[in-house]
C-alpha cells in the first residue's frame, strides 16, 4: 500500500506510510533532504512517523493474533448482528475472533455455562434470571426488544378465538378460563415464550397448573402442532412467521399483556471480572451492528444478507418477506439508549426493573422459591460497568 512521500518547502506530506518509508524517514539525515535547516519540523515529522509506525504495528498484531471468544447464540434476530460483524471483519478490528456457538434455547445455554463452553453472548430475559441465580452471570447489555415476537397461537378452528377481551384491561387478548383451562400447550419451558404463555394465562386469571404444559424445542413445536398435537403453541421469532404462514392465529403476545421482554447480552461473571476490556470490545462490536441496523433497517441488501444468515447459520429457509418482517419487529438500542436503560442514579434502572418483573412473575408461578427470588434480586447482576468502558464513537457503516 505505497503512497508518495513529498518534502516541499519544509513541509512533509503523507497520507499512508509503509513500514519501510517510516524507517527511511527516521534514519535519513536532514542534510540529505530537500528543504534542509528546519530541524524542529524534521524532529516532529520523525516523532509522528514513529507514532504511526507503532500504531500500525499494534493493529497488525491485533489482526494477526486476535483473542478467541466462545460466544452463545440462538437462531434468531440478535445473532444476525455478530454474524454480520464476522462477515465485515468488525471483530478482528477490535482484536477479537468471535466463535458463534449454536444453542436451540436459553436454558440449553445456561446448562453449558458451568463448563465454560461460552463466556459471552445473548440470551432471553428469562434464562438470564436463571443464569444469574445459578451461576452469577452478568447482564452486560441489551440485544433487542422481544415483546411482539414471543407469541401464543391456536389453529383457526379453536374455540378460544370466539372470546376476545375477556379481561377488559387487555382488550386484544383472546380466550377465557372456560375455553383455556385444561388445554395442552406446547412451549419451550423457562424461556421467553414461557413468559409469554404464562402472561397470557395470568390475564385470564389462570396459572401454568391450570393447563397441560408440554415441553419442546421450537422446531419440534412447529412440526408437532402442524400434525395436530396440542391445543395451543407458544412460538418465538422466526418460527412465528412460519406459524402465521400456515394460517395459525395469534391470540396473545407480551405487548398485548403489557409486559416487556428484552434479549440480554450475558457474560460469565469470572471472565468479565478478569477481562473487562475484552468485554467492552465485544459490546462495541455488537453495538456497531446496532448502528448498522438503525441506519439501514430492512433495505433489500440487508434482507438478502439476513436470508443468507438464517440459512447458513440458523438452518432456516426464510422468504425475503419473512426476513424483512423479522428485522422490522425487533427494535434495537444504541449505546446511548442502553446507558439510559441501565442508569440507576435515581433508583432501580429500567433494565433491572424488567428483570425483576420477570423474576417476580416466575416466583408467583412457583418456578422460583421466594428465597431464590430474593437472592437473585439482590445480586445487582444488571451491570453497566462494561457499557461505560466502550470506546466511542462507535462506527456507523455504509451498506
Amino acid at each position: 500500500m505505497e503512497k508518495e512521500v513529498l518534502w516541499e518547502g519544509g513541509n512533509f506530506c503523507c497520507s499512508t506510510l509503509t513500514e519501510d518509508q517510516m524507517k527511511r524517514i527516521l534514519n535519513e539525515k536532514p542534510s540529505n533532504r530537500k528543504g534542509t535547516g528546519n530541524m524542529k519540523k524534521l524532529t516532529l515529522v520523525g516523532v509522528l512517523a514513529l507514532a504511526a509506525l507503532l500504531v500500525f504495528s499494534f493493529t497488525q498484531v491485533q489482526a494477526q493474533n486476535p483473542i478467541k471468544l466462545k460466544t452463545c447464540w440462538m437462531p434468531e434476530f440478535e445473532t444476525f448482528i455478530p454474524w454480520l460483524a464476522k462477515q465485515k471483519g468488525w471483530d478482528k478490528e477490535e482484536g477479537l475472533d468471535l466463535e458463534l456457538l449454536f444453542f436451540d434455547s436459553g436454558m440449553a445455554q445456561m446448562e453449558a455455562l458451568p463448563a465454560r463452553q461460552w463466556v459471552l453472548g445473548a440470551t432471553g430475559g428469562v434464562p438470564q434470571v436463571v443464569g444469574s441465580l445459578r451461576h452469577g452471570a452478568y447482564e452486560i447489555g441489551l440485544g433487542d426488544d422481544e415483546s411482539i415476537t414471543n407469541n401464543v397461537y391456536v389453529r383457526p378452528d379453536n374455540p378460544i378465538l370466539k372470546v376476545k377481551g375477556f379481561n377488559k384491561d387487555f382488550p386484544e387478548v383472546y380466550g377465557s378460563p372456560e375455553t383455556v383451562k385444561g388445554k395442552t400447550i406446547l412451549v419451550t419451558t423457562v424461556s421467553s415464550v414461557h413468559y409469554a404463555m404464562s402472561s397470557w394465562l395470568k390475564v385470564l386469571g389462570l396459572k401454568d397448573s391450570d393447563v397441560v404444559v408440554k415441553q419442546m424445542d421450537q422446531a419440534s413445536i412447529v412440526a408437532a402442532f402442524e400434525k395436530g398435537v396440542g391445543d395451543v403453541a407458544a412460538i418465538w421469532a422466526p418460527y412465528c412467521y412460519t406459524a402465521e404462514a400456515k394460517g395459525w392465529k395469534k391470540i396473545s403476545d407480551l405487548r398485548m399483556c403489557k409486559a416487556a421482554l428484552p434479549i440480554t447480552l450475558i457474560g460469565d461473571k469470572e471472565f468479565c471480572d478478569k477481562n473487562p476490556e475484552t468485554v467492552a470490545k465485544f459490546l462495541r462490536v455488537y453495538l456497531r451492528g446496532v448502528n448498522y441496523i438503525k441506519k439501514h433497517g430492512s433495505q433489500p441488501e440487508v434482507v438478502k444478507m439476513y436470508q443468507k444468515f438464517m440459512k447458513d447459520w440458523g438452518g432456516l429457509n426464510m422468504t425475503p418477506e419473512m426476513c424483512k418482517l423479522d428485522i422490522d419487529t425487533h427494535p434495537v438500542w444504541t449505546l446511548e439508549d442502553q446507558l439510559k436503560l441501565f442508569d440507576s442514579s435515581a433508583g432501580e434502572s429500567t433494565a433491572a426493573k424488567w428483570q425483576r418483573l420477570i423474576g417476580e412473575f416466575f416466583t408467583a408461578q412457583g418456578r422460583f422459591t421466594q428465597e431464590e427470588f430474593d437472592k437473585v434480586n439482590g445480586m445487582g447482576y444488571c451491570n453497566n460497568k462494561f457499557l461505560k468502558m466502550i470506546k466511542t464513537p462507535i462506527p456507523t457503516d455504509n451498506l
